[in-house]
């Protein structure tokens, strides 16, 4: 499939662009209009986009249907304050019951069943049933167009953070099963950050690693490790050379199962490094595969 934007309507084109960019954290918004009144809504154009100054975007774009604006982006306007609040997996549905367009002056707080806090610095009040809550001072706010879908990029500097310290690992770090955050899809869909969800991927060494196209050509066209096994091979610092191999039961069986027919026993030896990449142990996987060679 291949898509221009104006030649499809912008519908289509939203949801192909929700579904292709995910998943997206979402942003719970709570503002107050000019007679301080409280809104609160969930947006999931958004992110974090440095940390001194600390700055969080968010976008309430303007609605495909109507080419309307959100009452969240009308209390910006006229208050340049916010409290973005993060959803965990146990709010999410009344986050979602938030984000019923109910008239203007409506409380979504009452309508939700959330609990608002005062907040320490800024006006609109906090959700004390989020894990994490930022206080924020509206610095700008970028309309990216006048049409339907259009977005409304909301540059916000966080001048005070509140944690639940439930949340937190022994190490004082926010622990991402504890923290259970829940993100945006397509369509109707979200994500769970948490349990068989995550995983790990080491950060690449201060030094630079030999890379993908320095690995030996029968590693590189093998039809058993996937990008993500040479990836982790092309991470290392240097190619080792295999002097004594550290034999164990299972590689000394392949070696000897297969000593006159290299294909089958290079076949036989990747599959085997297939399986320790895939549990982290990059240092047994090279000598596994060299030491058929």
């Amino acid at each position: 499939m291949r898509i221009i934007p104006g030649e499809i309507k912008t519908a289509q084109l939203h949801g192909f662009l929700l579904g292709s960019v995910a998943p997206r954290p979402i942003c719970f918004a709570s503002t107050i209009d000019a007679d301080g009144v409280p809104n609160l809504s969930p947006f999931s154009f958004f992110n974090v986009f440095g940390s001194k100054p600390p700055i969080l975007i968010f976008s309430p774009a303007r609605r495909v249907r109507d080419n309307s604006i959100k009452h969240t982006l009308e209390n910006v306007y006229a208050t340049k304050e916010v409290v973005i609040n993060v959803v965990s997996y146990n709010i999410v549905q009344q986050m979602n019951l938030a984000s019923c367009e109910y008239p203007k002056g409506i409380n979504e707080f009452e309508k939700s069943g959330f609990t608002p806090l005062k907040s320490d610095i800024v006006k609109p009040f906090r959700v004390k049933e989020s894990p994490v809550q930022m206080e924020c001072k509206v610095l700008q706010v970028i309309e990216t167009g006048n049409e339907g879908g259009a977005g409304n990029l909301i540059i916000c500097e966080m001048v005070c953070m509140h944690i639940d310290d439930n949340v937190l690992d022994e190490h004082g770090k926010i622990d991402p099963h504890k923290i259970d955050l829940v993100a945006r899809m397509g369509a109707d869909y979200y994500c769970r950050a948490s349990g068989e969800a995550v995983f790990e991927v080491n950060k690449p060494n201060m030094e630079l690693g030999v890379g993908v196209d320095a690995l030996p050509e029968w590693i590189r066209s093998s039809h058993i490790l996937t990008g993500n096994n040479l990836g982790m091979l092309g991470n290392s610092t240097s190619i080792p050379v295999v002097g004594e191999v550290l034999y164990d039961d299972r590689l000394s069986q392949l070696i000897k199962e297969y000593g006159q027919d290299d294909a089958a026993r290079r076949q036989a030896l990747h599959i085997y490094a297939k399986e320790l990449l895939d549990d982290g142990n990059v240092e047994k996987a090279w000598q596994v595969l060299l030491s058929g060679e």
